[in-house]
């Protein structure tokens, strides 16, 4: 299983699960018991996908060691404080049944709640402060930041102790951000790729259906090769246990350069989710 090496030297397995829209209860469970019995070891969830309970629930009832899955978590934007980070991810740790988790995020870079007021980013170094304590206490493995723009970073890094291993954003065929991919990795930070179908977008786009037949794969496999291709951790989701099974079972094929180019560049009409207008 490929892996990616984050700045502290931990390995992340490069194909993971994601959870988000899965419901807690049945749906997330077998969707997780699915991805896990496929192969995953990878699985991400955050405190406000409201699926925590369930995921840990199918970790705890698999036949998969803790120790050999990769678990993420992500603080949401109603805890933007040191106080409420720590007991949030106290929190998280009960419904994961987990005493640790591999990477803690934190989710959203600019709460909409707190716009009108001075210094986002004061609150963001709060955040952060918790986060970098859980570090050191073990409690978290490694962590990072999601949907984080340049000014974002550059406002944390101002203040930040340890800086962030990881930045989960928006990536699929169509949607490269090349200057925040570039900017994450000239900062030392590996890139997670959520959304890698493009909210389905992908799906009905004919000039990926004519490359997904050129090689001989389907649509969701060739864009899962192109991120990892690019070397981005990549989180596919699915309720369907076949797609579930198909999406991590992929084609040993290679993309030809100038396929990766064109997959970098297709038109395609998905949303780029601006962190400092998104209604969260």
């Amino acid at each position: 299983m490929k892996t990616v090496e984050l700045a502290n030297g931990l390995q992340v397995p490069a194909l993971g699960f994601g959870t988000w829209r899965l419901a807690d209860g049945e749906e997330v469970i077998q969707a997780v018991t699915a991805a896990l019995e496929a192969g995953y070891r990878h699985i991400d969830t955050a405190q406000t996908y409201k699926n925590e309970a369930g995921v840990g629930q199918a970790i705890k009832d698999s036949h998969v060691d803790r120790a050999d899955i990769f678990l993420t978590t992500k603080i949401w934007n109603d805890q933007a404080t040191y106080e409420g980070t720590i007991a949030s991810f106290e929190e998280s740790l009960k419904k994961l049944q987990t005493d640790y988790v591999d990477l803690l995020l934190v989710h959203w870079p600019n709460p909409q709640a707190y716009r009108e007021e001075p210094g986002y980013q004061a609150r963001n170094a709060e955040v952060w402060r918790a986060l970098e304590d859980l570090y050191d206490q073990g409690l978290a493995k490694s962590i990072g930041i999601s949907n984080f723009h340049q000014e974002h970073y550059q406002a944390l890094a101002e203040t930040a102790r340890i800086k962030p291993m990881v930045n989960q954003i928006k990536l699929t065929p169509g949607l490269l951000q090349k200057d925040l991919v570039d900017f994450s990795k000239a900062h030392g930070m590996a890139l997670e790729a959520y959304s890698p179908f493009g909210s389905g977008d992908l799906f009905a786009n004919e000039e990926i259906k004519t490359l997904a037949d050129k090689y001989q794969t389907g649509v969701a496999q060739l864009a899962l090769t192109w991120a990892l291709q690019h070397d981005f951790i990549v989180l596919p989701r699915s309720s369907n246990p076949d797609n579930i099974k198909a999406n991590f079972d992929l084609p040993d094929l290679t993309i030809s350069p100038e396929d990766m180019a064109t997959l970098d560049n297709l038109d395609i009409d998905v949303e780029c989710p601006d962190p400092n207008t998104k209604p969260f």
